[in-house]
């Protein structure tokens, strides 16, 4: 008789959750059945033998935590969430104002006062900025007949803090939740122990002893990793030279397959036919055009707001090489199903003027903060290369080298190119479709994007000139 049912965790700890599923290979009893057989103990020394032992780490993805992680900075976040199989929900720069003084200070710049001066005068200025652009913000979205202050406020609040957000510097405190599983978790730790910031190192060795009060075996063994740190000293002296000057914000293509179409149609008929690839692909390859968009109608042409498109889609690649501000690649390192490679955040980019300062009157206190941030990053970046990302802002721009599939490219050019969208990921989201549409026009046609603006109506709209 079939049935289905939790093994909760306020029952059995998430090790021996992980033991129960891992038995059920070899021993025909229920997994109730396993469970109620094991103690921790038993647990651990399972762990011991095969996952660390005999290294059947798959059995290790089976114990689950939820750990939260508060006033860490935005910086460090991005290491926190660089983690492809996890899953993450942090504080909003878009829905929250953020407080005063709510910045990290690392141990190298304790005593540095012109650290300290920066930091504050960002936030200072991002806070005198937020009633001066919500004014403009009033005037544009009129309060409705019996709305309250309140709920107007609700209404309007990210179309002010949108813009605001810019000023904000990478050492601003939020909170991030993150759920993984131990085999995530324990290599997400390894990661952070590895880090060339103190803040990351000392998250990473919090993270571990958390971890082990509920998988005291599954994270044991995660320390730094000489690899990953003596690789990534060696590459940076490899590479001396600092690239500066402004850069214009895009997204180009640098690499893709220019018959991915007909390879997705010759995917779509080797799901459902029995023949082998290479005839799939000789089928394809005879066809007309017609019959070709024919097939992909009937691929992708059913397709509604809610549906996820086939996973054929996945065997079409584009590796894109972008410039975006900080504020949008924040929103991008969250789409992990694509490979990412982000360089050091600095200010040698230039930065994002958004429209709404300039109508505001606010763009020479925005242009001074920005400008002041720059120098403060140029005066610490010769001793303290890694922190002074710190005092860099969301506005300034920085590049990611971007390789994904088309599947995720639905899903994220129709999620960021949206109207509720942030307008920085926005544009970005339409220059990422813009490309796509160009080189591979037939599939692109499904994407659930196509009757969004143009990027360039975005950029006019929301950005001045590049500074």
């Amino acid at each position: 008789m079939r049935q289905i049912y939790l093994l909760s965790p306020k029952a059995l700890s998430p090790e021996t959750i992980a033991v129960a599923f891992a038995k059920t290979s070899r021993s025909p009893e229920s997994f109730r059945e396993i469970a109620a057989e094991l103690t921790d103990a038993q647990s651990a020394q399972f762990h011991e033998r095969w996952v660390v032992g005999y290294g059947h780490a798959s059995v290790a993805e089976h114990a689950i935590l939820h750990i939260a992680l508060e006033n860490v900075s935005r910086l460090a976040i991005e290491c926190i969430e660089s983690n492809r199989l996890a899953s993450y929900t942090e504080k909003s720069t878009r829905y929250q104002k953020w407080s005063p003084d709510s910045f990290y200070t690392p141990p190298s710049l304790a005593e540095n006062q012109h650290y300290q001066q920066i930091c504050r005068h960002l936030f200072e200025t991002y806070l005198r900025s937020i009633p001066v652009v919500q004014k403009l913000m009033q005037a544009k979205y009129l309060r409705k007949e019996n709305e309250t202050e309140a709920k107007w406020d609700s209404r309007i609040r990210s179309k002010y803090v949108d813009n605001c957000r810019f000023l904000l510097p990478a050492s601003a405190l939020a909170n991030v939740g993150l759920t993984a599983n131990a085999r995530v978790l324990e290599s997400a730790i390894r990661k952070m122990l590895s880090h060339p910031l103190d803040e990351v190192r000392a998250i990473g060795a919090e993270v571990k002893q958390v971890a082990q009060a509920e998988v005291p075996t599954l994270v044991k063994y995660a320390d730094a990793a000489p690899y990953q740190m003596e690789t990534a000293e060696a590459l940076r002296k490899s590479n001396g030279r600092r690239a500066t000057g402004e850069e214009r914000v895009e997204a180009v293509l640098v690499d893709y397959d220019a018959g991915a179409q007909d390879k997705f149609l010759a995917a779509c008929l080797y799901a459902y036919n029995g023949a082998s690839l290479a005839h799939c692909r000789a089928q394809v390859n005879a066809m007309s055009v017609e019959q070709k968009a024919a097939l992909a109608r009937e691929a992708l042409g059913r397709l509604s707001k809610y549906d996820v498109p086939l996973r054929e889609l996945e065997h079409v690649t584009y590796t894109f090489d972008t410039v975006m501000d900080q504020g949008a690649y924040f929103e991008i390192k969250r789409h992990r199903m694509m490979t990412q490679t982000p360089q050091i955040l600095t200010c040698d980019l230039g930065y994002a003027v958004p429209r709404a300062f300039v109508e505001a009157g606010f763009e020479n206190e925005y242009r001074a903060a920005m400008e002041a941030a720059a120098n403060a990053y140029q005066q610490l970046v010769c001793e303290h290369p890694f922190e002074a990302s710190y005092v860099v802002p969301n506005g300034f721009n920085r590049r990611l080298l971007m390789t994904f599939n088309l599947r995720e490219a639905f899903h994220l050019c129709e999620l960021r190119g949206a109207a509720n969208a942030h307008f920085s990921v926005r544009r970005l989201a339409g220059q990422l479709y813009t490309e796509i549409a160009r080189v591979h026009p037939l599939l692109a046609g499904y994407m659930r994007c196509r009757d969004n603006p143009a990027w360039q109506t975005i950029e006019q709209e929301f950005f001045v000139a590049l500074s």
